[in-house]
């Protein structure tokens, strides 16, 4: 079993800067592959950014160039450092896990994922 706690949400204004970070359990983080999707009132939830275990990234096309995931294997987090925010960006943030990391569907699809946090609200006021 796989614990996540996303924390680093909060309100902010366009153009500002906000770090989210991740926290997960268990000993073998450092052979996960880790996501970051989001998910707005009325809309699916949406994929943001993943990384894999060899720190390979893959980032979603409205937030590329702003976003950037990285990991910290000794601390057993997953940091999403997100730029130039706009309104559009507002949404809850989860974090989630793959263990097995093989991408057998793909880094940005939902169901890769076994394990998901409770979310963290990101809100940008215009």
């Amino acid at each position: 079993q796989v614990q996540l706690v996303e924390s680093g949400g909060g309100l902010v204004q366009a153009g500002d800067s906000l770090r989210l970070s991740c926290a997960a359990s268990g000993r073998t983080f450092r052979n996960y592959a880790m996501g970051w999707f989001r998910q707005a009132p009325g809309k699916e939830r949406e994929f943001v950014a993943a990384i894999t275990r060899i720190s390979v990234t893959y980032y979603g096309d409205p937030v590329k160039g702003r976003f950037t995931i990285s990991r910290d294997n000794a601390k057993n987090t997953v940091t999403l450092q997100m730029n130039s925010l706009k309104p559009e960006d507002t949404a809850v943030y989860y974090c989630a896990a793959d263990p097995d990391a093989i991408f057998r569907l793909g880094p940005r699809v939902v169901d890769e994922y076994d394990y998901w946090g409770q979310g963290t609200q990101v809100t940008v006021s215009s």
